[in-house]
C-alpha cells in the first residue's frame, strides 16, 4: 500500500488544511484511491470552491426557466411542448497542451452535457482566445484547435453556426477554448442526474475506459509552468463516430421509461458521475470495478476511477430493464455493463478483485467541498481617456482598412469554413453574422444563439465589462429578430488566490448578474475555469456569455448584409464617440488605456425591444449591432456581407470624427429600410435615439468628404489576413 505523504497530498492538489478536513471526514488516513477521489471532487474544476459564493448571487429563475444551474445543462421553455437545453464549458488547459484533442474532446464533452438531458444537439458554438499572432506557438495552436473543433463537430453531425476568435499577448501561455451546445427536447421529457431506488442497477455505457485524461480535472485547477508539455498524457482522446452512436443509443433508450437517472462521464470520469448522481438522490453506491469495460490491461482502481476517457455515460435503470437497454446499446455497437447498484448507505463502496479498495461517504465529497471567501481587491477605476488630446484622424478610410486587417476584426471565414455549418439542413443564419439560427423542425420557430465577451473592457472595469458581455449577447440575439431567453456563462480567469484576480472575478460576476436581471435573461448553466496563468502571467479576465433566444418565425430572421440598392441607413442608439479601450485606440494609435464605454442597461432593454419589434413587423431589411471598431467597421461588415456598397455622411458640425466613426458606444444597432422617416418617427415615439446616416448602393464604401474605397479592396484585406497568418505570410497592415 502506498504511504500517503505530504508530497503525495500536494501532488493531488490538496492543501494541508484540505487534507486535514479529509482526515476529519474519514476518521482515518485515506488510501491512494480515496485520496485521488477527494482530489478530483474537491478540485477547483469540479467544486467551484473559489467562485461558488459569488455564483449564488446570479439571477437563475424566470417563467421561461425549466432547469437552472445544478444539472448538466440549463433548460428553457420554447412553447408548443419544446425546450432548449444548453451550456458552455471550457477545455482550456488540454487545448494548450494538445490542441487537436483538447478542442475535439471539449466539443464532445459539451455535446454529452446536452444529450444527457434528453435533448438532441442542434447547434454548436465556440469562443476562442489565442496569443499574439507573431508568437511562435500561435499558428500551431490555431491550426490544431480549429481542426479539432471541425473534426469532432463535423463527424458527429451537429452544425457549428457561430463563435468568436480573439488574439492578445495575454493568452500567449494559456489559450481559451470554450465550447457551447444547444439542443432540443420535449419539455415534459427532461432527464436528470439523480439516482434513486435502492437496488436499482448502475449501468456503464459507451466506450471502454483507458488511461487517457487521468488527473485532467486536477490539471485544469492549477497554473501552468515550465513543465506544461509534460502534461500531455492528462489530455483525453476523442472519437466523434462513437459519440454519434452514443447520442442515438441514449435518445432511443430515453424514448422508453427505463431510465431513472443519467449522467455523462466528464471531468473526473466515473468518480464525479457516480458521486454526483448518488448525492442528488441521497443514495449510496456499490461498484464492482472488475465489471468496468477496459481497453488497457493492468489498470488499477485508481486509474479506473480517475480516467477521463471520452464517450462514456453512467445511468441508473429501473430493475428488470437491463436486457432491453443492453439490446439497444449492442445494436449501436457500444459497450454496456451493469457495474453496480444503489444502496441506502449514503456511502460509495468500490470493490476490485474481491476486495474493498475504497469506502467513502458520498455527501461530504459531493456537497461539502471547501468553499472559500477569498480576499479580493476592489479594482482601481480606469482613468478616463482625454479624447481631445488624441491626434485628429485625417484618413478615416485608411484607418478602416487597417482595422479590417487587424487580428480582432479580420474575417474569420478561414476558420468557419472548416466547420460544417449546414449539416442537418436546418441552419437559417450561418457564421459571420450576429447570431447563429437553426430552424425548429415541424414549425416556423427557430433558435438563435451567440457567444460574446470583450476582455479589454473587463480589464478596465470588471463590473462594467461583465455587464457588457451580457448586453452584447442581448444585442446579437435581438439583431436577428430573436427574443433573448437566458444565458450560460464561462468564467475564464487567472489564479483566484491573488486578490487582484479575485477582484476581477467578483466584479465580473456582479456585473453579469445586474445585466442578466435588467435584461430578463437569467443564468441557467455555466462553467468556471480558473488558474489560467503561466509562470504567474494571467490571461485577461474573460467571462464569456452564451445567449439563447427564440425566433417566432424564421422567415423574419434578419441578416447583416445589405440586400439591395437605394435603402436608407439608420443608426439606432446614441453615438457619443467613446474611444477608451477601443480597437481603434489600440490598432491605430497603439494605446490600450482609458475607461470602458459606459453602459445604460435600461437603454439596452429599450433599444433592443425596439429593434426586435421592427424586425417582427417586417419594417427593416438588414440589421447589425455596433460593437468592436464602431460604426464604420459595422457598415463595412454589412457591405461586405451583402456585396453591396454604401455612402455615409458625417453629421454637420461633428468635430470628433474618429469618435463618431470608430467609437464603441453601447446599445447601438444599424438598420436599413426602404425609407428612414418611418423608422425615425417610430424611434422618437419609443424614446429611442435614431439618426439617418446614408444609403446603400454601388460597389464602393463612400465617406462623404473623405473619399471612397472599393469593396474588392476591403474584401481582399479583410479576408486575407487570417489565411496569410496561417500560411506564414502575416499581413500586418493595409498597404
Amino acid at each position: 500500500m502506498t504511504e500517503i505523504t505530504p508530497e503525495i497530498v500536494a501532488e493531488h492538489g490538496l492543501t494541508p488544511q484540505e487534507y486535514d478536513k479529509v482526515l476529519e471526514i474519514l476518521g482515518r488516513q485515506p488510501n491512494l484511491v480515496e485520496l485521488g477521489i477527494f482530489s478530483v471532487m474537491w478540485s477547483e474544476h469540479c467544486s467551484y470552491k473559489s467562485s461558488k459564493r459569488w455564483l449564488k448571487t446570479l439571477p437563475t429563475e424566470g417563467p421561461q426557466v425549466i432547469q437552472g444551474p445544478g444539472e448538466n445543462a440549463g433548460v428553457v421553455d420554447l412553447g408548443d411542448g419544446l425546450a432548449a437545453v444548453f451550456k458552455i464549458e471550457s477545455h482550456n488547459h488540454p487545448s494548450f497542451i494538445e490542441p487537436y484533442q483538447g478542442a475535439a474532446t471539449g466539443v464532445g464533452g459539451i455535446l454529452r452535457d446536452v444529450f444527457t438531458m434528453g435533448a438532441r444537439p442542434v447547434m454548436n458554438l465556440n469562443a476562442l482566445r489565442f496569443g499574439a499572432p507573431d508568437h511562435p506557438k500561435t499558428r500551431h495552436l490555431v491550426s490544431g484547435v480549429v481542426a479539432g473543433i471541425g473534426g469532432y463537430g463535423n463527424c458527429v453531425g451537429v452544425p457549428t453556426v457561430a463563435g468568436e476568435v480573439n488574439f492578445h499577448p495575454a493568452y500567449n501561455g494559456n489559450i481559451l477554448v470554450n465550447a457551447m451546445t444547444v439542443g432540443l427536447a420535449p419539455a415534459d421529457r427532461i432527464f436528470y442526474a439523480k439516482a434513486v431506488g435502492a437496488g436499482n442497477p448502475v449501468v456503464y455505457v459507451g466506450s471502454k475506459t483507458g488511461r487517457d485524461g487521468i488527473h485532467g480535472a486536477t490539471m485544469a485547477s492549477a497554473e501552468f509552468g515550465a513543465d506544461s508539455e509534460e502534461k500531455r498524457p492528462t489530455v483525453q482522446v476523442g472519437d466523434p463516430f462513437t459519440e454519434k452512436l452514443l447520442i442515438e443509443a441514449c435518445l432511443e433508450l430515453m424514448a422508453t421509461d427505463a431510465i431513472v437517472g443519467i449522467q455523462d462521464m466528464g471531468a473526473a470520469g466515473l468518480t464525479s458521475s457516480s458521486f454526483e448522481m448518488a448525492s442528488k438522490g441521497g443514495m449510496g453506491v456499490e461498484l464492482d470495478l472488475d465489471l468496468v469495460p477496459l481497453r488497457e490491461a493492468g489498470m488499477t482502481p485508481y486509474e479506473i476511477m480517475l480516467s477521463e476517457s471520452q464517450e462514456r455515460m453512467l445511468m441508473v435503470l429501473k430493475p428488470g430493464r437491463e436486457d432491453e437497454a443492453r439490446a439497444i446499446f449492442e445494436k449501436w455497437d457500444l459497450d454496456f455493463a451493469v457495474i453496480g447498484q444503489l444502496t441506502e448507505s449514503g456511502r460509495m463502496v468500490l470493490r476490485w478483485h474481491g476486495e474493498t479498495v475504497a469506502e467513502l461517504p458520498i455527501d461530504p465529497l459531493a456537497q461539502a467541498a471547501p468553499e472559500y471567501d477569498r480576499p479580493w481587491d476592489e479594482p482601481e477605476p480606469a482613468v478616463e481617456l482625454d479624447e481631445r488630446a488624441l491626434p485628429a484622424e485625417g484618413d478615416p478610410l485608411g484607418a478602416l482598412e487597417r482595422l479590417l486587417v487587424s487580428p480582432d476584426l479580420a474575417s474569420r471565414r478561414w476558420i468557419w469554413e472548416q466547420y460544417d455549418h449546414l449539416v442537418g439542413g436546418d441552419t437559417v443564419e450561418r457564421p459571420g453574422g450576429d447570431a447563429g439560427v437553426v430552424r425548429v423542425a415541424e414549425g416556423p420557430k427557430g433558435i438563435a444563439a451567440t457567444v460574446d465577451c470583450t476582455p479589454r473592457y473587463c480589464l478596465a472595469d470588471p463590473r462594467s465589462g461583465g455587464a457588457q458581455a451580457v448586453a452584447e449577447a442581448w444585442r446579437n440575439l435581438n439583431a436577428v429578430g430573436a427574443l433573448p431567453l437566458a444565458i450560460t456563462n464561462n468564467l475564464n480567469f487567472g489564479n483566484p488566490e491573488k486578490p487582484k484576480i479575485m477582484g476581477q472575478i467578483v466584479g465580473c460576476v456582479q456585473g453579469m448578474g445586474e445585466a442578466a436581471a435588467a435584461l430578463g435573461t437569467p443564468v441557467v448553466s455555466g462553467n468556471v475555469s480558473l488558474y489560467n496563468e503561466t509562470d504567474g502571467q494571467a490571461i485577461l479576465p474573460t467571462p464569456v456569455v452564451g445567449g439563447v433566444g427564440l425566433v417566432p418565425d424564421v422567415a423574419l430572421v434578419t441578416g447583416i448584409g445589405f440586400p439591395g440598392d437605394g435603402l436608407e441607413i439608420v443608426v439606432i442608439g446614441a453615438t457619443q464617440g467613446h474611444l477608451g479601450r477601443s480597437i481603434y485606440l489600440r490598432e491605430i494609435l497603439g494605446r490600450e488605456e482609458g475607461a470602458a464605454p459606459p453602459l445604460d442597461l435600461a437603454a439596452e432593454r429599450r433599444h433592443g425591444d425596439f429593434v426586435r419589434g421592427l424586425i417582427h413587423g417586417g419594417k427593416i431589411a438588414a440589421c447589425h449591432d455596433v460593437s468592436d471598431g464602431g460604426l464604420l467597421v459595422a457598415l463595412a461588415e454589412m457591405a461586405l456581407a451583402g456585396n453591396r456598397g454604401c455612402s455615409l455622411a458625417v453629421p454637420a458640425g461633428e468635430s470628433a470624427l474618429a469618435g463618431w466613426l470608430f467609437g464603441e458606444d453601447q446599445a447601438r444597432y444599424i438598420v436599413v429600410a426602404e425609407a428612414a422617416l418611418p423608422i425615425l418617427e417610430a424611434a422618437e415615439m419609443a424614446g429611442v435615439p435614431a439618426q439617418a446616416v446614408g444609403a446603400t448602393g454601388g460597389s464602393e464604401l463612400q465617406l462623404e468628404g473623405y473619399g471612397h474605397t472599393s469593396l474588392a479592396r476591403l474584401r481582399s484585406l479583410h479576408e486575407g489576413w487570417l489565411p496569410g497568418l496561417m500560411g506564414g505570410d502575416l499581413v500586418g497592415a493595409a498597404e
